[in-house]
């Protein structure tokens, strides 16, 4: 069992944490991991078997020591009955009092496609779910197909945009929306750094 390819250690400080937001991000996401483990009554070999990811990368994911990748995310989240999206937004820090904002220090995010993807609005009862996805690879990986529909949005940069294997070069403004079931990826269009916002619908929890 082994870590995917853009599974990443986090670089914590002299201290043992990390000054990076991003790093610190990383800490509330495994934290957030051991604790829906824990309520599922799973043990981390368990978890482990489970997802293919080794006992050793889980234990330093939960104590923030490593990033997951989405790929990887995605089955830890699968296993422990939750979606990548809810886990990331679950694993932000909401600001104090009754405020909605979401500070860009207050997030969480896991690795993709050799960039990051945050989670834009922190956990909540609402039908969609907002994250930001930024890189420069120009490798778009593999396809990515879920159940739920999609809307992305480029804010900066050029990307290639592959959905079910029709290329569409999109430019800062151009925006698309995919319905569920459509074979997706993208990368950089020319190696440059590319920020996309994308809105994935929330589906209805089976058991609820």
């Amino acid at each position: 069992m082994a870590a995917t390819s853009d599974d990443a250690p986090a670089a914590p400080d002299g201290a043992g944490r990390s000054p990076d937001p991003l790093d610190r991000s990383v800490e509330r996401l495994g934290q957030r991991i051991r604790t829906l483990r824990h309520a599922h009554g799973l043990t981390l070999v368990q978890l482990a078997e489970a997802t293919d990811l080794s006992h050793s990368f889980l234990s330093q994911v939960e104590r923030g020591r490593a990033r997951l990748s989405m790929s990887s995310l995605f089955r830890v989240a699968t296993t422990l009955g939750t979606t990548q999206q809810v886990l990331l937004a679950e694993a932000t820090t909401p600001a104090a009092g009754a405020s909605p904002v979401l500070r860009r220090t207050d997030e969480a995010s896991a690795t993709a496609g050799g960039g990051t993807v945050r989670a834009l609005a922190p956990a909540g009862d609402r039908p969609f779910d907002p994250l930001e996805y930024t890189g420069t690879s120009q490798d778009p990986g593999e396809y990515w197909v879920h159940d739920e529909d999609e809307f992305a949005y480029v804010v900066e940069g050029r990307v290639l945009l592959d959905l079910d294997g029709v290329v569409d070069l999109l430019e800062p403004g151009d925006s698309v929306f995919y319905l569920r079931g459509t074979g997706h990826r993208w990368a950089s269009a020319d190696g440059g750094p590319y920020r996309l916002l994308v809105v994935k619908q929330r589906l209805a929890r089976r058991d609820a």
